[in-house]
Formats: C-alpha cells, sequence, structure tokens
C-alpha cells in the first residue's frame, strides 16, 4: 500500500518522464510556448548546440581524488569524448542513464580510454569528490576491463563552472526543492577531440551500433578498423528518431563503386592473362628453332 507521499513521487516521476520527451530537442521559443508545462519544469530540456564548444577557457572541475582539473586537460588524447551530466545522488533518471552507458560499453568491442574517454560531470554543487570516487569505483568494477579508470572520469564543481558547461550543450535542469532532486533531461554528449558537440543521443538506453557510430562521427573517422569507418558512408543520423538509419543513397553508390571495382578487376586479370597467352604464342615457334 503507496504512502500519499510514495503516490506523490511516482506521480512526479512519471510527470518528469512524460515532460522530458515532450521537451528534448524543442527550441527555447517553442518551449517558452508550452502552457501546460508544470512550474517546476519550466527551463527544464534539452536544446541541441550542434557545432558548439565546451572547452570554456575558464571551466575547471575537482576529479575523483579532488584535484582542480581543467575541462581541456580531458581533450589532449585526440580521442572523441563522450560527456555525461547527471548527478551522483540521483535517485532516478541519471541512475538509468549511466547504467544504459555501462550497458553498451560492456557490448562493445571498444574499450573505454583505448579508442574513446567518457566525462561524468555532477550537477549538483554539493556533491563531492568522495561521493565521485565511490561512483567510478562502483562502475569501474562493474565495467570489467583494464586501463579503464585512466579514461572514464567523475567529476564534480562549483555551481557556475557545472551552469556554464550546461549552457554550453543546451542541457536544462532545475532544483526541485518540494521533491528535494533536480528535474533534468536524458542525453549522452558526443564531443570530436577539440571539444567540440557532434551528436547528442537520448534516452536511457544506447544501441551500440549508435554509440560507435556516434564516436566515428566525432572522431572524423580516424578510429575504429577500416570496415568500421566505411560504415559512416552508409549510415547518417535520423534527428526523427534519433538514432543512425542506413542511408539507401550512398549504399546504392558504395554498391554500385564497389561492383565496378570488382568488374574492373576482373577485366584486368583477364587482360593479363590474354596477354600473357599471346605472348607465349610468339615466343613457341623459336623454341623449335
Amino acid at each position: 500500500m503507496f504512502s500519499s507521499f510514495k503516490k506523490r513521487r511516482v506521480q512526479w516521476v512519471c510527470a518528469v518522464a512524460l515532460s522530458l520527451v515532450l521537451l528534448a530537442g524543442l527550441s527555447t521559443v517553442e518551449v517558452a510556448r508550452a502552457q501546460d508545462i508544470p512550474d517546476e519544469l519550466k527551463g527544464v530540456g534539452i536544446v541541441e548546440h550542434l557545432g558548439s564548444s565546451v572547452l570554456l577557457d575558464d571551466l575547471s572541475f575537482k576529479d575523483e581524488l579532488g584535484q582542480t582539473v581543467a575541462l581541456s586537460s580531458f581533450f589532449k588524447h585526440g580521442k572523441p569524448v563522450i560527456l555525461v551530466l547527471a548527478y551522483y545522488e540521483c535517485p532516478n533518471l541519471c541512475t538509468f542513464v549511466l547504467n544504459g552507458l555501462l550497458e553498451s560499453l560492456k557490448q562493445m568491442d571498444w574499450s573505454v580510454s583505448q579508442k574513446f574517454d567518457i566525462v561524468t560531470v555532477s550537477i549538483d554543487p554539493r556533491e563531492t569528490p568522495a561521493l565521485a570516487l565511490k561512483k567510478k569505483t562502483a562502475y569501474l568494477k562493474n565495467y570489467g576491463r583494464l586501463g579503464a579508470d585512466q579514461g572514464w572520469h567523475f567529476l564534480t564543481g562549483q555551481e557556475s563552472q557545472i551552469k556554464k558547461l550546461a549552457d554550453s550543450v543546451g542541457y536544462g535542469y532545475r532544483w526541485d526543492a518540494e521533491q528535494q532532486q533536480f528535474a533534468h533531461g536524458a542525453a549522452l554528449f558526443a564531443l570530436t577531440p577539440d571539444g567540440r558537440i557532434s551528436r547528442y543521443l537520448y534516452g536511457i538506453e544506447y544501441r551500440v551500433q549508435d554509440l560507435k557510430l556516434a564516436l566515428l562521427e566525432a572522431s572524423n573517422g580516424k578510429i575504429g578498423s577500416v570496415i568500421e569507418r566505411l560504415l559512416l558512408f552508409c549510415y547518417r543520423y535520423d534527428p526523427k528518431t534519433r538514432k543512425y538509419s542506413i542511408y539507401l543513397t550512398k549504399l546504392m553508390q558504395a554498391s554500385g563503386a564497389c561492383t565496378v571495382l570488382v568488374f574492373g578487376s576482373y577485366l584486368f586479370l583477364f587482360w593479363r592473362r590474354q596477354r600473357k597467352e599471346q605472348n607465349q604464342l610468339k615466343e613457341e615457334p623459336h623454341s623449335h628453332v
């Protein structure tokens, strides 16, 4: 039997989830015009800033050991970065986002710190490096791959720094005093090695293919095998479904190019064989002299 408090909490969570689905991807103007948005959700949502940089000169945070680190220090290795904005004591959505990311990472053949890095930043300025370390330890243990601790970072920071970073990626959130938790969206941000926003991945579950393609796109095709990099030629991001789907025109072009290549190779080998046989016939009379 639910208490009235639990009922209100469930209703609030459902309202937040539904509103965030509607809000994700809307412009600021569209959000402002939505008259049915509850006051506690106004300003909450995600507005895409594709191509913008998150490397604001004065942004700095605390790492898991309490050391002050510049955000730019995570973009000096030539690898794409997945940015996660969450908070470590979130009772609902943040855990789903991080767990969804973890499950996809466990299915990928690429490993964190080898092909890409992850930077998780708490949006709650009250959270501490000790709490970030506890969270990192738990996720790395579940991930279970050597060296991942060098590439998956859990940061905390001051409110002014957090807000600047959130604004740079269009991540709107606000504190709900009644519920004693943050209302916020659910998304991952794929960043280029120089800190520009390349792609938004929405929701709490992420297809491995979408995650890999987003990283390939963010790296400009510099990571992965030749075959994996070729996938970028045949797939494109569909903003309506918010997934990568096969691009039939490019696939047909690629298929046509392969056909030409195969046919051309066959003709070349056939021509070489014919020429070799002709040369042998010319040399045969001299062999009997």
